[in-house]
C-alpha cells in the first residue's frame, strides 16, 4: 500500500515523466531533423532539458501541494480527492494540446510554441486555416495516445491517495505537506544558483534544433505570457549611446550628394500597393529562384524596375505589414501590431499620402481582425476597407476567404469610380496555407512544397490577369504599381529559421507612371522591406523624415544592409555576407567567412536600439 505522504513526491514524479514523454514525442515527430544531429545530442537534449521539465513540474504542483496541505487539516471526508483528480485531468489535456500543437507549429514556424498564437486569438478561423495543411488525423491520434498514456502513468505512479493513518495527527500531516510545498522552490528556480533558470540554461548545441528540442513547451508558453512590453530591454549589448551611434553610422550615405534618380514621370501618380502573401524569392526567377513559377511577375520585372536583393524584416504577415507601410523594424519575440497604443504613434504611408490629397482603400480577401491588423490599418487612416464579409461565399476558398483573382476583379471594378490620386493597398491570401486554389494545378506532386508552388503560380496567374486588364484602364498611365511580398518562406528547401534565403523577397515597380528610360532597370543593392516607405515618398517628393528606420533605396549607403528578425534572434545581411545570432544563449548561429566582428556588433546595436524604441512607445 502506498504511503499517504509519498503522494506529493509521486505526483511530482508523474509530471516529470510525462514531460519526458512529450519531449520524446517531439523528437519522434521530427525524426528527420534528429537523424542529422551530432552523435550524443539526443541524450543531451533529455539531460539539459530535465531542468526546465522539473521547473515546469514544480509550477504545476503548487496548487495540488497546497490543496494537499490544507486538506490534511480537515476531516477525511472533506479531503479534496476529486479536486486533485479534476485538476490533473484538466492540466493533462492542456499540456497534451500544447504538445500536439507545437509539433506542427514548429515545423511551420521554426520555433517552439510560445505566446505567438495569442496574436490570432480574436480570429480563430484564420488561425485554424494556418494549420490547414497539417495532418489532423495523425495529430488527433497523437493527442489521444498522449492522454491515454498520461492516464495510465497517473494510475501507476500516483494512484489513489491513502487515508491519513490513525496514529498520525492532522497537525503533523499539515506540516509534512507544507514542507513538500516549500521544497518546490528549488526546482521552480531550476536549482540553488543565484539566477533562476531560463531558456539559455538548456541551450547546449550549435544546432538550433537541438536547443529548441530541450525546451519545455508549457514553461515556454508561461514565460512568454509573463513577459511585458514595458522593459527592461532584454537586448542590452552595449551602452544605449553606443548603440544609437552605431545605427546612425549604418545609415550613413555613400556620398554627400543625394541621388537625384527620378523613376516617375509625374509627381502625383496613383499608387497601387500590392502585397503578395508568402512570395519567397526562391520561387521568383528574377531574384534567382525557380523558373516558371511566377512568369507574370518575372515579365513585369523585365519591363519595370526590379530590386533583386531585398529582405523581409520578419517572418509573419503582421510584421511585414508594419515594415512595409510604416518602415518599422520587426521585434524578435512579439509584434508591435499587438499594441494599438504603440502603432498609433507609428508613421504610415496612408497618412503621409492623405496629407498630399490622396484617397485610400484597403483590400483583403480575409478577415481584417486577423492578427490585430485592423486596429493598425484604421489608425493608418484608410478611407475604405473591403474584406471577407464583402464577398459572397461562392467566391471564397474553404479557409481564408476570397480567392486572389476575385479580389483583383473587385479592385478593377472599384477603381473605375475611385477619386484620384488614390492610394490603394491590396493583400493577397491564396498562397497561404492550406494552399487552396481554384484553377488546375500546374506542377505535379501533393506534398506541401508542391501545393505551395502551385498556390504561388495561381496568385501570379491572377496578378498577370489583373495587370493585363489594368493596362487598358484610363487610370493606368498615371499609376505606380508596387509589387512586394509580406515575408518569405522556409519552403522550398526547408531553410532553417535563421537562413537569409527564408527572408529574401521580390520588389518590383511597374505601371504607366514609370519613365520609359528606367524600364528594365535592376537595382542589386542590399535593402529591406523597411526601406520601401522612404523610397516611395522620396519619389513622390514628400517628406520621409518621420520614417527613421527607412532608407531611400536609390540613395546608396556607405554599407548597404538588411536586418531581419526571427524568434528571439536576428540576421544582418551586407555585401560582406550574413551573420545570424541567437539571443537566448547569446551566440552566433551562422556566419559567412567574410563577415567581420564589427558586423555582428552592428546587428546587436540595431536590435538593441530598435527594441528600445519599441519599449518606449
Amino acid at each position: 500500500m502506498k504511503n499517504r505522504f509519498a503522494f506529493q513526491p509521486r505526483y511530482f514524479l508523474f509530471w516529470l515523466v510525462f514531460f519526458v514523454v512529450t519531449k520524446a514525442t517531439f523528437l519522434l515527430y521530427h525524426a528527420a531533423k534528429v537523424s542529422a544531429l551530432p552523435a550524443g545530442s539526443v541524450a543531451r537534449i533529455f539531460g539539459y532539458g530535465l531542468r526546465l521539465d522539473a521547473s515546469a513540474t514544480a509550477y504545476l504542483c503548487i496548487l495540488p501541494f497546497l490543496a494537499f496541505a490544507v486538506g490534511s487539516a480537515l476531516p477525511e471526508r472533506f479531503f479534496p480527492h476529486r479536486l486533485l483528480g479534476f485538476y490533473s485531468a484538466v492540466v493533462g489535456v492542456i499540456v497534451g494540446a500544447f504538445t500536439v500543437a507545437d509539433l506542427e507549429l514548429y515545423r511551420a514556424w521554426g520555433f517552439r510554441l510560445d505566446a505567438t498564437p495569442l496574436q490570432y486569438i480574436n480570429s480563430p478561423g484564420e488561425m485554424a486555416a494556418s494549420a490547414g495543411s497539417a495532418p489532423l488525423l495523425l495529430l488527433t491520434g497523437i493527442l489521444a495516445a498522449l492522454l491515454g498514456l498520461g492516464w495510465w502513468l497517473y494510475r501507476k505512479i500516483v494512484g489513489p491517495i491513502p487515508a491519513l493513518p490513525p496514529y498520525f495527527g492532522r497537525g503533523r500531516a499539515v506540516l509534512a505537506g507544507v514542507l513538500y510545498l516549500a521544497l518546490l522552490v528549488v526546482p521552480l528556480r531550476g536549482g540553488v544558483q543565484q539566477i533562476p533558470i531560463n531558456q539559455s540554461d538548456v541551450y547546449f548545441s550549435t544546432v538550433p534544433f537541438a536547443n529548441h528540442a530541450a525546451l519545455n513547451v508549457p514553461w515556454n508558453v508561461g514565460t512568454a505570457l509573463l513577459l511585458t512590453d514595458g522593459g527592461p530591454n532584454p537586448y542590452q549589448f552595449m551602452p544605449d549611446s553606443v548603440a544609437a551611434r552605431t545605427v546612425r553610422q549604418l545609415y550613413a550615405p555613400a556620398t554627400a550628394r543625394p541621388d537625384t534618380t527620378r523613376l516617375l514621370r509625374t509627381t502625383r501618380p496613383n499608387v497601387l500597393f500590392i502585397i503578395l502573401e508568402s512570395f519567397t524569392g526562391k520561387f521568383v526567377a528574377s531574384t534567382g529562384g525557380e523558373a516558371g513559377v511566377t512568369p507574370n511577375l518575372d515579365s513585369v520585372a523585365r519591363t519595370g524596375v526590379l530590386f533583386n536583393n531585398i529582405y523581409a524584416a520578419g517572418d509573419r504577415s503582421q510584421k511585414g505589414l508594419v515594415a512595409l507601410l510604416s518602415g518599422y523594424p520587426s521585434q524578435p519575440t512579439t509584434s508591435i501590431i499587438k499594441y494599438p497604443r504603440k502603432t498609433e504613434l507609428l508613421p504610415h504611408l496612408c497618412r503621409s499620402l492623405e496629407q498630399a490629397g490622396y484617397r485610400s482603400h484597403y483590400y483583403y480577401g480575409g478577415e481584417l481582425a486577423f492578427a490585430n491588423m485592423k486596429s493598425y490599418l484604421v489608425a493608418g487612416g484608410y478611407d475604405q476597407f473591403t474584406e471577407r464579409a464583402d464577398f459572397p461565399r461562392s467566391q471564397q476558398n474553404s479557409k481564408w476567404g476570397a480567392h486572389d483573382h476575385v479580389l483583383f476583379d473587385r479592385i478593377l471594378g472599384d477603381l473605375k469610380s475611385q477619386p484620384a490620386p488614390f492610394f490603394v493597398t491590396a493583400f493577397t491570401l491564396s498562397s497561404h496555407e492550406p494552399f487552396e486554389i481554384p484553377i488546375p494545378r500546374k506542377f505535379k506532386g501533393t506534398d506541401e512544397t508542391a501545393l505551395f508552388r502551385n498556390s504561388v503560380y495561381y496568385t501570379d496567374w491572377a496578378l498577370g490577369r489583373f495587370l493585363r486588364m489594368a493596362r487598358r484602364q484610363p487610370w493606368w498611365d498615371n499609376t505606380l504599381v508596387v509589387l512586394v511580398a509580406d515575408h518569405g518562406h522556409t519552403l522550398p528547401g526547408n531553410d532553417p529559421n535563421e537562413s537569409p534565403n527564408k527572408f529574401r523577397i521580390p520588389l518590383v515597380l511597374t505601371g504607366g507612371a514609370l519613365r520609359p528610360e528606367v524600364r528594365g532597370r535592376v537595382i542589386s543593392q542590399v535593402g529591406s522591406q523597411t526601406d520601401i516607405a522612404a523610397t516611395l515618398l522620396r519619389q513622390l517628393g514628400l517628406p520621409a523624415s518621420a520614417y527613421t528606420w527607412s532608407h531611400d533605396l536609390l540613395q546608396p549607403l556607405r554599407q548597404p544592409f538588411a536586418f531581419y528578425c526571427f524568434s528571439d534572434g536576428f540576421g544582418l545581411v551586407t555585401r560582406g555576407g550574413t551573420v545570424s545570432y541567437d539571443n537566448v544563449p547569446r551566440r552566433i548561429i551562422t556566419q559567412d567567412s567574410t563577415v567581420t566582428r564589427e558586423q555582428l556588433r552592428q546587428g546587436q546595436a540595431y536590435e538593441q536600439a530598435s527594441y528600445g524604441e519599441f519599449l518606449a512607445k
